[in-house]
């Protein structure tokens, strides 16, 4: 039985990509919730740090190797066609190891609506390819997912991107509002905002990085 550990659902971009996965493609798996702050990762994950699978209590960490480990099991995690398999592993690690600016300005916090106290030309640089890379893979594929009719690795990658589209409100093109509006109305996304906006912690650091980035014009979760 697989076991994966995350943390707070309103906060963790990172554990939202193995999870969605699991849930989208019906693989079965046990949830771990543990806050951020509430005690040491290290006990479950070499790294300290999530999301971190347990299978048979093997563990596997980082949402990249998650998702290969995945898919040496599981039909259907990356897109059967070769040429949009290699795109969805090339946008996948683009992902996984760029937009610096995005992830460190636009934090996910699913609950809330925020206006920027400014935008740079460095986050605009970066909504702008991130946007770029959506339409290659929507044009060349034909959508309505990254790599084709259906979701796949490459999707959950950029699943915590929707909930910061939805928060930040960059701009984008009316195909990549379209692929955002398809990501966030996925049944395991809903659960998983739902799930968010109920859970009762708050997290300071992640809170202070909000304000320090912009206004809280909106805060919808249901414990303030």
């Amino acid at each position: 039985m697989l076991t994966l550990y995350i943390a707070n659902k309103n906060y963790s971009s990172w554990s939202l990509r193995p999870w969605l996965l699991l849930t989208e493609l019906g693989i079965p798996f046990e949830e771990k919730l543990v806050p951020f702050g509430d005690s040491d990762f290290k006990h479950f994950s070499p790294t300290a740090k999530v999301p971190c699978l347990l299978d048979n209590g093997e563990p596997v960490w980082d949402s990249l190797a998650i998702l290969e480990y995945l898919a040496e099991s599981h039909a259907g995690v990356w897109p059967e066609n070769k040429q949009a398999r290699a795109y969805a592993r090339c946008a996948a690690a683009e992902m996984h190891s760029g937009f610096g600016t995005i992830r460190s300005v636009c934090t996910m916090n699913c609950g809330i609506r925020v206006k920027l106290h400014a935008v740079t030309d460095a986050l605009e640089r970066e909504w702008a390819r991130m946007d770029e890379l959506w339409q290659q893979g929507l044009t060349r594929f034909g959508g309505p997912f990254l790599g084709g009719k259906n979701f796949s690795a490459v999707d959950a990658f950029f699943a915590p991107v929707a909930f910061r589209a939805q928060s930040y409100g960059p701009k984008l093109s009316t195909a990549s509002e379209a692929y955002v509006a398809t990501l966030l109305a996925l049944p395991g996304m809903q659960s998983w905002y739902q799930a968010a906006l109920a859970e009762p912690w708050r997290d300071e650091a992640h809170e202070q990085e909000v304000r320090d980035a912009g206004e809280i014009v909106s805060d919808l979760r249901l414990d303030q």
